[in-house]
């Protein structure tokens, strides 16, 4: 009879045993699960993406949250991070090219707020104005088809160019340039980056470059740029998220102290309006 009793009590000291267990590692999930909840995982370029992230981070602490900044280099794989759930968002892109990768790819994202505009401008060595443009002068664009309506609307400002009627200037590309009087060659098979270093070699009389690649090597839009995007651009870059999250306290705080005076001050002061704010 002792021994049944004492079988007995082993037993119900191991269940219980391996019941605290079970709470103990049910403990550590939720606290483990509340901390994920409080860390925001954000993709981002380098500049100026990554460091207006930077500068955010201890606004962010002060309403909880911890940001963790994941740098990309290229174009592709922040979205497909994001996608992948690696990501809470991603700040690297602008709206166009955010509609695009949606449309192509069928991300189911959404545009969480527009935080800031990287100015696109022509650069070039040879040229300081519009009566400088030779007949049959090279144009070199990135390969990045979202940009193409964006530099056919600064080269249409300037009176180089001129689209069809009917053409929405934001979607244009250019085959839908109808009137091209100096017989601008374009070419637009060059990734984003490697515009610079194009720029450098004098590789081509235009050259289109985007600030925060222009920055890269010391170029200023509004000081070195022959041709130079307008204010009204809708070209604004966006925090990008999962559709799903779009709306989640953690994309809302983000927002909110990217919308802070505090961020608004940051980006004046350090780009001086080479990138400006979007309200």
């Amino acid at each position: 009879m002792k021994k049944k009793l004492l079988g007995l009590g082993l037993v119900t000291a191991l269940v219980f045993g391996l019941a605290a267990c079970g709470g103990s590692k049910d403990s550590d999930k939720k606290a483990d699960s509340a901390k994920e909840d409080k860390t925001i995982v954000v993709g981002a370029s380098p500049t100026p993406h990554a460091e207006i992230l930077e500068e955010a981070k201890p606004l962010l602490k002060e309403k909880g949250y911890d940001l963790e900044i994941k740098v990309f280099q290229d174009y592709v794989l922040p979205n497909k991070a994001l996608a992948e759930k690696e990501l809470d968002a991603n700040y690297f892109q602008h709206i166009p090219y955010l509609e695009k990768e949606i449309l192509d790819k069928g991300y189911d994202f959404a545009n969480a707020g527009s935080i800031h505009l990287e100015k696109m401008a022509f650069y070039s060595k040879s040229v300081k104005d519009v009566k400088d443009v030779k007949d049959g002068a090279t144009v070199l664009v990135s390969n990045s088809q979202s940009d193409w309506g964006r530099v056919i609307t600064i080269l249409q400002d300037a009176g180089l160019v001129k689209v069809k009627d009917g053409v929405e200037l934001s979607k244009a590309t250019f085959d839908d340039i109808e009137e091209n009087p100096k017989n601008l060659k374009f070419k637009y098979d060059v990734d984003p980056a490697i515009l610079t270093t194009a720029y450098q070699n004098d590789e081509a009389e235009l050259i289109a470059i985007n600030a925060n690649f222009a920055e890269n090597i010391g170029l200023n839009p509004e000081k070195d740029g022959v041709f130079v995007e307008k204010d009204n651009s809708p070209y604004a870059n966006v925090i990008a998220t999962r559709t799903s999250d779009k709306d989640s306290p953690k994309i809302k705080a983000l927002i909110e102290v990217l919308h802070s005076k505090e961020i608004k001050d940051f980006i004046q002061d350090k780009w001086n309006g080479t990138i400006s704010v979007v309200e």
